[in-house]
């Protein structure tokens, strides 16, 4: 416990300088001092095995500063009659409806492939695994049915693409 004292009335100062340039209040800072020094309490059992105490100090310091100003974020209360904005869906969400269609005009490899590991979600490396076929050659086959999919989808759909390569629009097909 003494060791512990003598530990704080050490840096105690610099902390609270510290922690007042960082918030520009000094009541703040003194509050946040106060939970620094709570904290060295709870963990004053592991003091023992520190290299630099003083870092360790002002590690606290600043993770405590960190919560504080984290919780410290100030909300807004939004009014109640504040109307909903209505936003049109995305071009590529409206896909929906001709994804089906061209899906099933692809070959069955590259629809199981697809549907697999693009629509389904399983990674590459269990697709390989199933198939006995290894990591690259599966990457492979999901590259070349990504781009017949994204022909197939230009020609039926009549999908065009933005410059950076996003569905921009498309003529739904039933």
């Amino acid at each position: 416990m003494e060791a512990l004292t003598t530990l704080w009335h050490t840096h105690e100062r610099a902390l609270r300088r510290w922690l007042l340039h960082h918030t520009g209040d000094p009541a703040l800072a003194d509050d946040l001092l106060q939970d620094v020094f709570l904290r060295v309490m709870r963990h004053q059992a592991s003091l023992g095995g520190l290299r630099n105490e003083r870092a360790w100090l002002f590690e606290v310091a600043r993770n405590r500063l960190t919560d504080h100003f984290r919780h410290a974020r100030p909300a807004a209360s939004l009014p109640e009659d504040l109307p909903a904005e209505e936003t049109a869906p995305a071009p590529v969400d409206s896909l929906a409806r001709c994804l089906p269609r061209v899906l099933a005009e692809l070959s069955a490899e590259d629809r199981d492939v697809i549907e697999r590991c693009d629509l389904g979600g399983l990674p590459q490396q269990a697709y390989a695994d199933a198939l006995g076929i290894t990591l690259a050659a599966a990457k492979s086959r999901v590259q070349r049915a990504r781009k017949r999919l994204r022909a197939q989808l230009a020609t039926a759909c009549q999908v065009r693409f933005d410059d950076s390569g996003r569905v921009c629009c498309f003529v739904p097909r039933d």
